[in-house]
């Protein structure tokens, strides 16, 4: 089984994702944090049902929110390292510099 590892970038990342989504609706940054919870979820399951999209990076997408979640595969340490979590509009080339 694999283990989350993720950039600190991802972080940052989740915290402005929530903060606006708090300022939109109250709760809505909790329900926010859930999905992202099972999308992880999903993602420790089966990794490797996820496409690789660019330089061995795969992403999932959350059910009910538009965000991604950018992530690659480190078989020799068996952990998924989470590279980015960002709105599906938000240019991609942006995690490249991760």
């Amino acid at each position: 089984m694999y283990q989350f590892f993720y950039l600190d970038e991802v972080e940052n990342d989740i915290t402005q994702a929530k903060s606006w989504y708090a300022e939109q609706q109250k709760g809505l940054d909790s329900r926010f944090s859930n999905a992202i919870t099972e999308t992880l979820y999903r993602i420790v399951k089966m990794p490797m049902s996820y496409c690789v999209r660019y330089r061995n990076v795969r992403i999932a997408h959350t059910k009910i929110f538009p965000y991604n979640i950018h992530f690659y595969i480190d078989d020799v340490q068996k952990r998924i390292v989470i590279i980015g979590i960002v709105h599906n509009k938000r240019n991609d080339a942006v995690l490249l510099e991760r």
